[in-house]
């Protein structure tokens, strides 16, 4: 470059430089047209799933909810609790639940306030009906899992390499041993291994091995070798027996964790059995809280009824007052109209908030029948509380709820699988012996297998020419065996002992929770039984109280047209009487709901209501491999296999139908229902259902609890 030309660009660059400064300047790239649509500028951003799950119809197709200023509906929906449990049970693949709305069961009043989300906020604690079925066929912890341990398992492989490599030998000895080794090497390898109850390993397997290179001492290039292994492993001391083995399975080590892992048929078994009884108790809580709900639909009707009572006598009463307050009459002062205004709109605001107990109980009720949440029709109960006095015998229902309860069945199946984890713990403690042994035929041939019989006859001038690996082996001659034992013992035992203490204190941890929940259930059933009592007598009473507070409004309004009382007493006669109709119609309804609650701490609500567990229809292949089976056994000789038996660790089925329940019952009637009661302010189309009868009320009929359409 010129020397005027170098001068003149370093000019250039000092101008450039002190124009730009010293601030950080973004690189500069010829071919940058701007467009950064593929750079991911977030990490982790809120995102849909790539799912087509179509939203339910019936949470899709909901209409309008009831509200006060919604108030329009097609058609009342007469509904009778038998249909409402079996509704329920047929939309119930998730075994809903009120989460809490209730403060105890058979407690004196239900919680109101928000619906029940316990879905939406942890839907992984709430029971399904698929659940035993998961159960049954976990991968890890099912009954197929525990039993395919036994499955006999087949292994095979084939490889095949090619030799090529220098070797380090003389030229002068290249006749025997040549530099350059090359060949190819086959290996088939397949077997069959299969563990049993007693713990043993037997197995065959077949080896063959193919041989080709260029050595120059060997008689033939290649060669064919073939054996058959039959091998055995026999635990003598720690892993032995068929208790430990169905308890613990085959190999309680083999696991990423090193400890002792048990996972037998029989604690998966176990583990079905509390999946059940998990079940069983979902069922019966949606059936419980189903039937709650349909009683507090009940009362909100009737309390509805009271409070339009209310509301209806109070406004003709300021309508009176309203009428000589205009004409400026004896009895139509100012305070008196303001004081029966007033107690009008105290009703018409109960009115109102009772209104709104209606659509929230109806609602509710929905939710625990598993349908859509507002269709243009409002539910109205058909059935009636009971009235009758229903005596349980205490010894008879103490000892159901200690053999009927779903939870102290889960506790005891679990103090089960404790005592069973015991004993195999235990022979953890023994060393490990085990009786190995292996017998082999061999044979090898030029081939691998031809049409003559030519085997291997060491002999001849040329043993292996023109022979055949079969043809050797089929000959006997060569064949091997072995036998012997594996001793293995760990000085001081020190995991194993602590193993073994630390299942005992599990078992006693678990036997101690056992004894409290029994106590729990005698205190629980104790409180049911008080509960049944007392809201008989509060219902009578309440039912006087109700009669006594309806001739009071008759005889203080007949005393105020007479003007020989005040407006005060009146008002409050009137305010009276329907707080009466509403408590006598809360009492009926809490007597119902604690015999109700009473059947759930026996464990035999299920029963009370007519259903029933069982195991769904299998396919047709399971039935005709069961019939086979059994005319099997039939046709075959009994065998009592002694010590290989296990002990019996389950009773069998337990009964779901208890014929003596209810026997002792004996019946007394509450009083009627005062004929003089009428129903009055239907303007709201909310009619309560009909006076509580005089029979105590039947269980439903029995739905069918399988999985339907909804």
């Amino acid at each position: 470059m010129p020397r005027t030309a170098r001068q003149l660009w370093v000019a250039l660059t000092s101008i450039s430089l002190l124009a730009s400064g010293c601030a950080p300047q973004q690189p500069f790239y010829f071919f940058e047209d701007g467009d950064l649509s593929h750079y991911v500028g977030a990490i982790q951003k809120l995102e849909y799933p790539d799912s087509c799950e179509a939203p339910l119809d019936e949470a899709s197709g909901t209409t309008e909810p009831l509200t006060l200023s919604n108030a329009r509906f097609d058609q009342i929906w007469e509904l009778s609790l038998e249909e409402a449990i079996r509704t329920a049970l047929e939309n119930g693949k998730v075994l809903r639940n009120l989460g809490g709305r209730f403060q105890s069961f058979g407690g004196p009043r239900p919680q109101t306030g928000e619906p029940a989300v316990s879905l939406l906020t942890n839907p992984q604690v709430t029971p399904s009906i698929y659940d035993p079925a998961i159960a049954e066929t976990d991968p890890f912890r099912g009954v197929e899992s525990a039993l395919s341990l036994f499955d006999a398992q087949v292994s095979s492989s084939l490889t095949w390499d090619r030799i090529n490599r220098p070797q380090n030998f003389q030229p002068s000895v290249n006749i025997i041993f040549p530099q350059n080794l090359q060949g190819d090497t086959g290996n088939w390898t397949t077997g069959i291994q299969k563990k049993t109850a007693t713990g043993a390993t037997f197995g065959v397997s077949n080896s063959t091995l193919y041989d080709n290179n260029n050595v120059k001492s060997r008689e033939v290039p290649s060669t064919w070798t073939t054996n058959y292994d039959f091998t055995f492993s026999q635990p003598l001391l720690q892993g032995a027996g068929v208790t430990y083995n169905r308890i613990a399975g085959p190999d309680p080590f083999d696991n990423i964790y090193g400890r002792p892992l048990f996972r037998g048929v029989l604690l998966a078994r176990i583990n079905a059995d509390i999946s059940l009884a998990e079940f069983e108790a979902g069922v019966r809580n949606l059936v419980s809280d189903t039937e709650q709900s349909y009683w507090e639909l009940y009362f909100a009707y009737r309390n509805l009824e009271a409070r339009k009572a209310g509301r209806d006598s109070s406004l003709e009463a300021w309508r009176k007052v309203h009428a000589l307050y205009v004409e400026q009459s004896r009895g139509g002062e100012a305070d008196k109209e303001a004081q029966a205004r007033e107690q009008y709109f105290f009703f018409r605001s109960e009115v109102e908030q009772a209104l709104t107990d209606v659509y929230r109980c109806e609602n509710r009720l929905r939710y625990m029948m598993g349908i859509s949440a507002s269709d243009g029709r409002l539910i109205r109960p058909s059935d009636e509380p009971t009235t009758a006095r229903i005596s349980f015998d205490w010894q008879q229902s103490l000892v159901e709820a200690l053999s009927r309860s779903a939870e102290l069945r889960k506790q005891k199946w679990v103090i089960k699988q404790k005592e069973l984890e015991l004993t195999a713990a235990k022979n953890m403690i023994l060393p490990r012996l085990d009786l190995v042994g292996r017998y082999r035929f061999l044979g090898m041939g030029q081939d691998f297998i031809n049409q003559n019989y030519n085997p291997y006859e060491s002999n001849n001038k040329d043993p292996l020419r023109g022979t055949d690996s079969y043809s050797t082996l089929f000959s006997g001659q060569f064949q091997e065996w072995q036998a012997g034992g594996q001793f293995l013992m760990p000085l001081g035992f020190r995991r194993e002992l602590a193993t073994v203490r630390n299942y005992q204190l599990q078992l006693a941890r678990e036997r101690a929770r056992l004894q409290d929940e029994e106590l729990e259930a005698s205190h629980a059933l104790v409180e049911a039984v008080r509960n049944v009592d007392t809201n008989f007598a509060l219902a009578q009473t309440n039912f006087n109280r109700r009669v006594a507070a309806e001739r009071q409004v008759e005889a203080v309004q007949a005393a105020y047209d007479a003007g020989t009382v005040t407006l005060d007493q009146l008002l409050d006669a009137q305010r009276r009487r329907a707080e009466a109709e509403s408590s006598y119609a809360r009492a009926v309804v809490d007597y119902t709901r604690s015999i109700s609650q009473l059947h759930y701490r026996k464990g035999s609500l299920l029963e009370y209501n007519g259903v029933f567990l069982a195991e769904g229809p299998w396919p047709g292949k399971a039935y005709f491999d069961a019939h086979r089976r059994a005319r099997q056994r039939d046709a075959s000789l009994y065998l009592d296999y002694g010590h290989s038996r296990p002990g019996v660790f389950s009773r069998g089925a337990i009964t779901q139908n208890f014929e003596s329940i209810g026997a002792d019952a004996r019946a007394t009637q509450l009083p009627p229902r005062d004929p003089a009661t009428r129903e009055e302010g239907d303007d709201d189309q909310l009619k309560a259902p009909s006076a509580p009868g005089t029979t105590p009320r039947q269980g439903p009929g029995v739905p069918e609890l399988l999985p339907s359409p909804r």
